[in-house]
């Protein structure tokens, strides 16, 4: 038996097999997810799912499709309209990807949803400790700098490739010094 919350609400979860199975599921307007046969309040019961990566999923064994379904797109999909076809990722606003309500989600597009990760506490945090890591470092300030006016110049000769191999890194650590991502504070 599944207790009310107040402002809840619950919908059927259907997706390709869903008849085929012996229970129903269905997922909450607050992030719940159960399972029942017959009233979700009288013979329902409250399932915990798993973490992948972080998110909630439901494991379900479904005929001819054992998948893994991610709550949280699925709570949006039923219960939040997407404001335009290039809204393909669901957000969730406060960081933490166990809160699968309502509120807490949106529907954005892939600038969006890079930028919003930007912002994530977790990822500021870890751009802290990287920016005072004094070892492990294959660059120092010094060659960041030289390398930030070579990429600069007008009058570049070199390649970003051959750029790289003079420094020992990768083509990518370039490209992420030149637009910021990596070494922006030098």
């Amino acid at each position: 038996m599944i207790k009310k919350i107040p402002g809840e609400s619950w919908k059927p979860l259907m997706f390709p097999g869903w008849k085929e199975l012996r229970k129903k599921y269905a997922l909450s307007s607050t992030g719940r997810v159960a399972s029942y046969y017959e009233d979700i309040y009288t013979d329902g019961k409250l399932l915990n799912g798993s973490v992948t990566t972080g998110y909630k999923t439901l494991n379900l064994h479904r005929p001819g499709n054992n998948g893994t379904l991610y709550l949280h797109r699925e709570i949006a999909r039923m219960f939040i309209k997407r404001n335009s076809s290039k809204q393909k990722y669901v957000i969730h606003l406060n960081h933490n990807k166990t809160d699968n309500s309502v509120k807490n989600l949106k529907w954005v597009s892939l600038d969006d949803m890079i930028s919003h990760q930007q912002k994530s506490p977790a990822k500021l945090a870890y751009k802290k400790i990287q920016s005072t890591k004094p070892v492990g470092l294959k660059l120092t300030a010094a060659q960041v700098r030289s390398i930030k006016k070579t990429l600069s110049s007008r009058s570049r000769q070199l390649t970003i490739k051959k750029l790289a191999d003079k420094y020992g890194v990768s083509e990518m650590t370039m490209y992420r010094i030149k637009s910021g991502e990596n070494w922006s504070r030098v």
